[in-house]
């Protein structure tokens, strides 16, 4: 058993999976990642009741500054009760404002930094808790390295909604909500010339940016065509040059250069003319309104249209805001439509329905030990994600306790499938499954495995150190546990020559040691499990003769006392066994010993053995 690495291609799995549109049923949906939200609800309030005195602090700068400028014009702000404030007061404020505005956006940013990394880590802990709960049948119509980015990409986009995004949608709309209402209080005329005047530049600025997003993805899928050029070129520059074909690669490399050439020059295009038009069209209608403005302060104090020179600046900062707010609400639009996505994928994951493992309390029967007596009963099986190929037609044999089987046959044949139905890694076709009188569907599936060892044809260990790779099969077991576990399994003499003994690390999917010592390592962890079944899947095809007499003399310690069913390629390590099970197309063709299948005029695992003879 190992833990699977995360998608190192270098691609985001869900970089290609489309957005979905903002509705109602998409939010209510998306939505519901909120509840990991409710127990830090407190934390959430307190964040978004410093977020609202953040913009309040923010949107009352302008109109302060607008007074300052009034105040150098020998307008002093009067406040009701007849207070005056001159510029020295005034300004005085203005610093007092910003200060404030500091101190709550370094509230607003803690609190929302806690309700983020908390919910995040409930999430990622919900996720990991769901995957490895998962049956095995999820695992194989979903690829690794997109339910890992699940847990990676996906949760990062939540968790920037959770810290940033949601506070920034907040801030904008209230700016935008607010800012509209108070250029309106300042000069209702000066605010309808404006409100007139930018709209359609912002929609055409709108226009020319989708525009210009949709030729970049183009430049980067055409220069991602060329990359994948080099790539396979230089990985197979052997076939290359045996097939002299160096310059039809030059030449269908440089025609893909020409296409992103192309695409890049369209691409600048749309964005020189966009700069151009925001040059022309964004300073423009700014000229437009400060001329309007400069009218409007020209006139004489007895005209109803006069504006005063502070509320000007008021208006050109309070303009300033909206219109980063409604450049601001555009991407925010984009981070919700990602956040949304996220939320959906992970609530997929976490809406799967698991296997029935470690319930409380448990669901069925629950044996201290069972003795190990099987039967496999007219068991049929098509697998979840081929259900139109039969595996396993009408299969019946019966092992009893302590008994020794042998699964032999050509490869796919079902050796493999019947094992693990054994485990219940997969629900029955048709048939049933009897382990001591029972059902398996009758015992609780955790109990249930846990008197069930394993030893896989490759042993892939977890990256950490013996000791702990031995302790799997036996969390919380002594040394004095293991180390006999692993003198049992013949593992102990090299085990000891390492300096570091059972504290050696093993490397990732053990890749520190060779074949024959991670396979006995596997045996080590199975004894120490102490099963009362046990399935050996190939334990020995593909060790050297001199690991295979190490590994099967554990073995045979392994068996001792035990159900053992064993899969095996090489004839020659099943001599031994009770009973050998001959699998052919998902039946059993023939059943006997080793002696009276060998002597079967014909029989298929007379065939087997005389072709294994003749390859050594």
């Amino acid at each position: 058993m190992a833990r699977s690495g995360l998608n190192t291609s270098g691609n985001d799995a869900t970089a290609d999976l489309p957005k979905p549109k903002v509705n109602r049923e998409s939010l209510r949906r998306g939505l519901r990642i909120f509840r990991y939200v409710l127990p830090y609800r407190s934390k959430f309030i307190i964040g978004m009741v410093l977020l609202v005195l953040s913009s309040i602090s923010t949107m009352s700068f302008p109109w302060i500054a607008g007074k300052l400028v009034n105040a150098a014009t020998d307008k002093p702000l009067v406040l009701p009760g007849g207070l005056v404030l001159d510029i020295n007061r005034i300004a005085l404020m203005l610093f007092l404002v910003t200060v404030l505005q500091g101190l709550f956006s370094f509230g607003r940013i803690w609190f929302f930094t806690q309700v983020s990394e908390f919910s995040v880590r409930d999430i990622r802990q919900a996720l990991y808790a769901k995957f490895v709960q998962l049956p095995i049948p999820f695992f194989e119509k979903n690829r690794v390295g997109a339910i890992t980015s699940r847990i990676t990409s996906d949760v990062g986009q939540i968790q920037d909604s959770f810290s940033l995004t949601l506070a920034e949608l907040f801030r904008q709309v209230f700016t935008l909500v607010v800012g509209i209402a108070l250029i309106m209080f300042v000069s209702w005329r000066l605010s309808a010339f404006m409100l007139l005047t930018f709209p359609p530049i912002v929609l055409a600025a709108g226009l020319f940016g989708r525009k210009i997003r949709n030729l970049s993805k183009t430049v980067q899928q055409e220069l991602a065509h060329t990359n994948t050029i080099v790539e396979e070129t230089l990985q197979a520059i052997n076939s290359v040059k045996a097939f002299t074909n160096e310059r039809f690669e030059t030449a269908r490399y440089n025609a893909s250069l020409g296409k992103v050439v192309r695409a890049a020059l369209q691409s600048n295009l749309y964005r020189g003319g966009f700069v151009s038009f925001v040059i022309i069209g964004l300073f423009g209608g700014i000229i437009l309104v400060l001329w309007r403005g400069a009218t409007l302060v020209h006139a004489p104090l007895s005209d109803p249209n006069h504006l005063d020179i502070g509320d000007l600046v008021t208006f050109i900062i309070l303009t300033a805001y909206i219109g980063a707010s409604v450049a601001g609400l555009g991407e925010l639009y984009g981070k919700v439509q990602t956040t949304l996505g996220a939320s959906e994928r992970i609530l997929e994951i976490l809406d799967e329905a698991p296997e029935p493992t470690h319930i409380e309390p448990a669901v069925g029967l629950t044996p201290a030990r069972i003795q190990g007596d099987i039967r496999y009963e007219h068991v049929a099986f098509r697998y979840p994600t081929r259900p139109d190929v039969p595996v396993l037609k009408d299969i019946n044999f019966h092992i009893s306790a302590g008994e020794k089987i042998a699964l032999v046959g050509p490869s796919g044949a079902g050796k493999s499938t019947i094992a693990g139905l054994l485990m219940q890694f997969y629900p029955l076709s048709g048939g049933r499954i009897i382990v001591d009188g029972h059902d398996v569907d009758a015992y609780d599936l955790t109990a249930l495995r846990r008197h069930i060892g394993i030893v896989p044809q490759e042993t892939l260990l977890f990256g950490g150190t013996i000791r702990e790779n031995i302790a799997y099969g036996k969390p919380g077991a002594s040394d004095a546990e293991i180390i006999e576990a692993a003198q049992r399994a013949n593992a102990w003499q090299f085990i000891q020559a390492f300096p570091e003994a059972l504290d050696t690390v093993v490397g990732d999917r053990g890749i520190k040691l060779s074949g024959g010592q991670r396979q006995r390592v596997a045996i080590a962890r199975a004894i120490l499990k102490n099963p009362a079944i046990l399935i050996l899947d190939e334990a020995t095809s593909s060790l050297d003769s001199e690991s295979e007499k190490l590994v099967q003399g554990a073995l045979d310690e392994l068996m001792q006392h035990r159900t053992s069913l064993i899969i095996a390629h090489r004839l020659s390590t099943i001599r031994k066994v009770d009973k050998i099970l001959v699998i052919d197309g998902g039946r059993i063709v023939e059943a006997g010993s080793h002696e009276e299948l060998s002597e079967r005029e014909g029989g298929l695992y007379a065939n087997l053995l005389r072709l294994q003879f003749e390859l050594t």
